[in-house]
């Protein structure tokens, strides 16, 4: 990051310095001579975190955290949210066989059954948490070589049944007008 009298230079932004109007590319382009000259430093940015859970940095380096309570209740709703969204685009199933007797496809009600179960699971998991870092800890996991997640982000998927073809000549009886088959019995 660019300073200058102790004020962060934004990138491709225009700025002033001794009077002087800059180009918004200036920056970009200038060596790191011709920005010493005008008294621009360059500091490292400040290290990254998670916004969701913190509001940023003390000025000794530690993370502030966000109430607890507070994203408690937030990440439980969000969780609820996210199964109602993923229980929506099948409700009309459940409302079409309340109404008038068409069945669900098979599986499908086991499969919202899981989404419930996996909700009340992750709301459990979320109201378990003691502060924010355990929280956030729970939410973002990801194992350092990348092949662990959290279960937090895991979702069961419906996998339609599929339908298999039935072939109709092989199992068809064939009849003359009358229901006599070929061999002479009758149907």
């Amino acid at each position: 990051m660019f300073v200058l009298n102790g004020r962060p230079l934004p990138l491709d932004t225009p700025f002033e310095a001794n009077g002087t109007l800059y180009p918004a590319n200036w920056l970009r382009l200038a060596s790191p001579a011709e920005r010493a000259a005008i008294g621009i430093t360059e500091v490292p940015d400040a290290p990254g975190y998670d916004q969701r859970f913190y509001w940023g940095w003390t000025s000794s380096g530690t993370l502030i955290p966000k109430d607890h309570s507070g994203l408690v209740t937030l990440w439980s709703a969000t969780t609820r949210s996210t199964a109602n969204s993923l229980l929506s685009p099948t409700d009309w199933e459940i409302i079409r066989e309340a109404d008038n007797g068409t069945p669900v496809a098979s599986g499908l009600k086991a499969w919202r059954q899981e989404i419930r179960y996996a909700c009340e699971n992750k709301v459990t998991m979320i109201d378990l948490t003691r502060d924010t870092p355990e929280l956030a800890n729970y939410i973002t996991y990801v194992s350092p070589s990348g092949g662990a997640i959290s279960d937090y982000n895991y979702w069961p998927q419906y996998v339609e049944p599929s339908v298999l073809a039935v072939d109709t000549v092989a199992d068809a009886v064939v009849t003359d007008a009358s229901g006599v088959l070929p061999s002479g019995d009758v149907v």
